[in-house]
Formats: C-alpha cells, structure tokens, sequence
C-alpha cells in the first residue's frame, strides 16, 4: 500500500473530491483527519465505515475557513493528538462565479479567504507539525481556471492562481526540510461545484480535450494519492493538471 503507516490530513472531505481523496487515502492504508465545515451523521456513518473496512483511523475535525480562531482551534486538535503528520491536502474551496463587471469586493474577499488566505494559515499550523520530523507531503488543489483563465471566474481563477504561486515558492522554502509541496490542477470534475457551471461552458471544456468526457473525482484521488506518497519523493514544486487534456 503507498500510504501505509503514514497520517494525513485532509479538508473538504464532505463530498467530491474530497470525499474520493478519503476513499483512495484510506484503501493506501493511510491513517486520517478527515475535515470539513460541520460533521453531520451521514458523514460521521461514511467515515466509520470507511475505517472499519480499511483498518485505519479516522478522526474527524470541523472548522470554519472563515474564522481564523476556528481554523487554530482544528490546528490544536490535531497537534494534541500526538501523531505525527505525514501529509496536508488543501481540497476545500468555494467557487462564487460571475462576469467581471458584476464581480463585488465581497465575492472577492470571500473567495480568496476561504481559498487561499485560510488555506495558508492551516498549512503554516500543519507543516510546523511535519517540520518536527523534518518530512512531509503538502499538496494543494488549483485548478486549471488558475492556469488558463475562464470566461465568469474571476474571483476562483485568480485565487488559485494565487495557490499555485504559493505553491512554487513553498516548494522552495521547504525543501531543504524535507517537505515537497505540490499543486493538482483539476479540469472539469463530475462534483457538485460543477454542476453549476452552464452547459456551453463544459461542452466547450469537452471539445477542447483529448479525452471528451467529465473527470472523475477519483481520477484526481488517485493522482493526489501518488503525490502524497514516497513513490513521488522526487517531485516538488510541479503543478499536475488532471484535466483530460485540455491543455495538450
């Protein structure tokens, strides 16, 4: 198994890709935190069941990326629960689409707080852990709207633009500590976020690419499950677009 023995903590777990990232870490024989915005029963049953299955522990955290003393307080958690962390992957987001002249200075602030501000914070806590051990895998989820830009996502593209900057700076900061830092750009995933995009849009997406189809959230899984793993212990640094060849 890739990930056996190793810990990894994992946001946006509540669905889409981030569910299927639990799923793919948890057969690899990873032991997880599980985190989300709020634990509900359904998610609760999921993780329990998922674990039982699999032989690995998973604990569930909940915080808010909008409130910095939440994301502190889902820091200590996991810091008192003495294990070492192994791997941070950034999956939640929020997408709040619109033209830009209809774009407001709260859909900005918004977005770039819960997808890039917040996500920064969390990773300082977590890789303060991973720096105990002098080892570790960072991975945050881009997208390819950061890389090549998309009619009505101003806010979106530009905040994981701005994921992706971070990332190859990290990458470079952390290095010499043992910590690779990566960054998945995802195309157009079958998840709920995309299930709001119009239909002109993803049938442009599908025409531009070599395989004409809707990813799946386990595609992108399987990839971040490579990259958390010591099979990839030479890559940092990189942005890897699961996209189905748009940008071939």
């Amino acid at each position: 198994m890739l990930l056996a023995g190793k810990t990894a903590v994992v946001t946006g777990c509540l669905q889409g890709i981030g569910k299927a990232t639990l799923v793919s870490f948890a057969r690899q024989g990873a032991n997880l935190f599980a985190c989300v915005q709020h634990e509900d029963e359904a998610f609760l049953n999921f993780i329990g069941e998922l674990s039982a299955e699999h032989g690995v522990n998973i604990t569930p955290v909940s915080f808010d990326l909008l409130d910095e003393a939440s994301i502190k307080h889902a820091a200590t958690t996991i810091q008192k629960a003495k294990q070492p962390i192994d791997i941070l992957v950034n999956i939640a987001g929020v997408t709040l689409d619109a033209l830009f002249p209809m774009v407001t200075m709260d859909q900005l602030q918004k977005t770039f707080t819960i997808n890039f501000f917040s996500q920064m914070l969390f990773t300082q806590y977590m890789t303060r852990l991973m720096l105990r051990n002098k080892r570790g895998s960072v991975i945050n989820i881009a997208s390819i709207s950061g890389i090549d830009g998309n009619v009505g996502q101003l806010s979106y593209s530009a905040s994981k633009a701005a994921m992706i900057a971070a990332t190859k700076t990290l990458s470079a900061e952390l290095a010499p500590q043992g910590i690779r830092v990566n960054a998945v750009a995802p195309g157009v995933i079958q998840t709920a976020m995309t299930e709001n995009l119009p239909q002109a849009v993803v049938d442009e997406k599908m025409a531009a690419a070599a395989i004409p189809r809707l990813g799946l959230a386990e595609e992108v899984a399987n990839t971040l499950c490579w990259l958390a793993s010591d099979a990839a212990a030479y890559v940092t640094g990189q942005v890897i677009r699961v996209d189905g060849g748009i940008g071939h």
